[in-house]
């Protein structure tokens, strides 16, 4: 009996002690796993704990123009930081973050808050949330098996239970407590640390905040980005945070999730030489977050200087004749119109594109695109930039594509010179019209010279000289029909049509138009009147004004084609080391430079009696230039294009110029000579005049 009443006894303190260490490891995991937001290993973090800082930023390289004017550089900055777990392990986490978001408020800076959710009742979920935002959110919606279809003020509900924001709290506090309580959550989720709360923050705030010591709220150094010209923004690009679709390619790179990149223009293109090597940093913190003692340090290594191969004084005159042109033709039309009353409105130049090259060694020297905007204003005004109909953050220069228009008659008559259907000496009669295929099997095609609709006739008696000068259509019809579209074809990939210019920012490759193209796109087959129209530029070829500005180049220099660079060296973080200079880089040379020389001179002939002669007279170097006119579809109004290189003899520059609605090729060669004006003006090849005054 007494065995079997030691037994019982026995086995109810056993049962009893089990229960008792179960309810005390299922407290714990309540407190510590389920209802905890810090993982197990910041929860039971000492007073003092070891943290490591991820990066110490590398200045970013500066950038300049050719001559060495400073055009981007990057400037001492200061961002306050907050770490999740020193917040966490206090008492009061939401009361600090209400604390310092009050005082970043009363100091007028803004601060990141990227929940997309309005910031206040009624909440709604922000209807242009970028693709990063809405990854985010479903990040953090997978995570805590949230439904996706949850409303924004069920979402907002949510929230505030799961941080424990008591309702005593005021809608408004609770909304920006909420915004950031749940950056630093997901910033965990995603394991991205730290969390620059305010970025380039001013004195007055950074003396505020480290006066009132708030635990896990420091201020850390780094740079921002500093504009020295309101010029160039297509060129220079911008920086920002690494986007989504590139962050396992920067991952692989070794930058930090939430490293600041180049993302368009030169920013992007030579970010390898800019961003330098940034430099790691173990500091041992209270509970607090303050720094106790650094344990280790790897100081960052500046990122290299990157000189371009433009000259921002060029630039600036480009981008301003391009702007004053297009307002210019607009405010005669708007004229015209009040004049005529009769309701009906003129369409208005719209866009446009300014390339000047070196065509000898393919660096350009300008590159402008209109509608513009400015580098230094863009990111705080990106939204309204990038919804502005007119897209100016598009860069024309190298993503526009456009017709050639009778610039392209230079490629047909080399065309023509190469395979025999033509010499210098050939002559085609103009009588106004090309009646070839003018008959029922060929649905009555007829083409006419632009002449015809003027004079009722045309040019009469042409060699290749004289047809380039009057632009004669029906002597360009005739020897691409003859050519054919194969040799057409090959003449244009020569000047290098269809083929990416190899300038390092984004830029559209163009089309040549082939029969496999048309059918491609659902046009029809390929018929003799396709081949008659695209041997005067009016056909399906396409080509961007940095590809004219080649095509020109090529033309100039007797027919080496280069690769187009924006890139003319780059020089160490303290400028006392070269690391790269450009080198001209031959893609082709024409096989036939005594044909160059025929085309040279029909261009020379265009200054010199023809449609430039009036543009350029008097101008005291020799000019040769080649206009075009192209029409539109939807529009009666024709886009401009006009392309030269000057001096004529050894050649230093090629510009070309294109006008959306600009009307014709002869109406905008006005930027052309302001661009080559200021450019022969810095050689001392021109006189300096001073503003409203006139060359001789």
């Amino acid at each position: 009996m007494s065995k079997f009443y030691f037994k019982s006894r026995l086995a109810v303190v056993i049962i009893f002690t089990v229960a008792i260490l179960t309810g005390y490891v299922a407290a714990l995991y309540k407190i510590q796993i389920y209802d905890s937001e810090i993982p197990v290993e910041e929860a039971l973090a000492p007073v003092v704990v070891t943290r490591r800082v991820e990066t110490l930023r590398a200045k970013r390289g500066d950038i300049l123009d050719r001559n060495g004017k400073l055009l981007v550089s990057s400037r001492p900055s200061y961002n306050i930081v907050l770490t999740r777990a020193a917040i966490l392990a206090t008492s009061a986490p939401n009361d600090i973050l209400r604390d310092v978001i009050r005082l970043v408020s009363e100091s007028g800076a803004g601060y990141n808050d990227d929940l997309p959710v309005s910031m206040a009742s009624p909440f709604e979920y922000d209807p242009s949330m970028t693709g990063t935002q809405r990854g985010r959110l479903d990040k953090y919606f997978e995570y805590f098996g949230i439904k996706p279809e949850i409303t924004a003020s069920d979402f907002i509900v949510w929230l505030r239970t799961h941080y424990k924001i008591p309702y005593t709290t005021g809608i408004t506090d609770a909304r920006m407590i909420i915004g950031v309580r749940w950056e630093l959550e997901l910033r965990a989720i995603l394991n991205i640390t730290p969390y620059s709360f305010v970025a380039d923050a001013p004195p007055e705030l950074i003396a505020r905040v480290a006066e009132r010591a708030l635990p896990g709220v420091s201020v850390e150094t780094s740079t921002v980005r500093e504009y020295h010209t309101e010029w160039a923004a297509h060129i220079l690009g911008y920086v920002n945070r690494i986007p989504p679709e590139k962050a396992e390619y920067f991952k692989e790179l070794g930058y930090p999730a939430d490293a600041i990149v180049g993302r368009e223009g030169v920013e992007a293109a030579f970010e390898q030489y800019l961003h330098g090597v940034d430099g790691t940093r173990t500091v041992r913190l209270s509970e607090n977050g303050a720094v106790v003692d650094i344990v280790s340090e790897t100081p960052p290594v500046a990122g290299q200087n990157v000189y371009l191969t433009i000259d921002i004084d060029v630039q600036e005159t480009a981008e301003r004749a391009l702007a004053e042109l297009i307002a210019d033709i607009n405010r005669e039309r708007e004229e015209e119109d009040r004049e005529r009353d009769d309701g009906i409105k003129t369409a208005l130049a719209e866009s446009g594109a300014v390339v000047l090259a070196d065509p000898n060694t393919g660096e350009i020297l300008a590159l402008a695109s209109y509608p513009t905007y400015d580098p230094a204003t863009l990111l705080a005004n990106y939204t309204q930039v990038a919804n502005d109909p007119q897209k100016p953050l598009f860069n024309r220069a190298t993503s526009g594509t456009f017709s050639p228009g009778s610039t392209f008659k230079l490629v047909t008559g080399y065309a023509g010179l190469t395979m025999g259907v033509i010499n210098d000496t050939t002559r085609i009669y103009c009588n106004g019209l090309f009646e070839k295929y003018n008959t029922e099997k060929n649905g009555w095609f007829l083409a006419r010279c632009w002449i015809y609709p003027i004079t009722g006739d045309g040019h009469k008696s042409e060699t290749l000289l004289g047809a380039i000068r009057d632009s004669c259509n029906v002597f360009f019809y005739t020897v691409g029909d003859n050519v054919g579209l194969t040799g057409m074809v090959k003449a244009a990939r020569d000047f290098g049509f269809g083929q990416k210019t190899g300038i390092e920012i984004g830029e559209a490759t163009g089309i040549v138009a082939t029969e496999e193209y048309k059918l491609s796109k659902n046009l029809g087959p390929w018929v003799a009147g396709d081949t008659v129209l695209g041997a005067i530029g009016q056909g399906y070829n396409l080509v961007t004004p940095t590809q004219m500005a080649n095509y020109v180049s090529t033309i100039a220099n007797g027919g080496e084609r280069n690769t187009m660079t924006l890139l003319h060296s780059v020089k160490s973080f303290d400028y006392l080391a070269t690391n790269y200079t450009h080198v001209p880089e031959i893609v082709q040379t024409l096989e036939h430079p005594e044909y160059i020389a025929q085309l040279q001179q029909g261009m020379r002939e265009v200054v010199r009696n023809g449609a430039a002669k009036s543009a350029f007279l008097g101008f005291p170097v020799t000019v040769a230039a080649k206009t075009g006119t192209v029409q539109t579809s939807g529009s009666d109004i024709n886009n401009g294009v006009f392309i030269a290189y000057a001096p004529y003899v050894n050649p230093e520059i090629a510009v070309s110029v294109v006008v959306e609605k600009g009307g014709s090729g002869a109406r905008i060669m006005d930027v052309a000579k302001a661009v080559m004006t200021k450019y022969f003006e810095k050689s001392a090849k021109l006189p300096v005049v001073g503003e409203g005054s006139l060359n001789p």
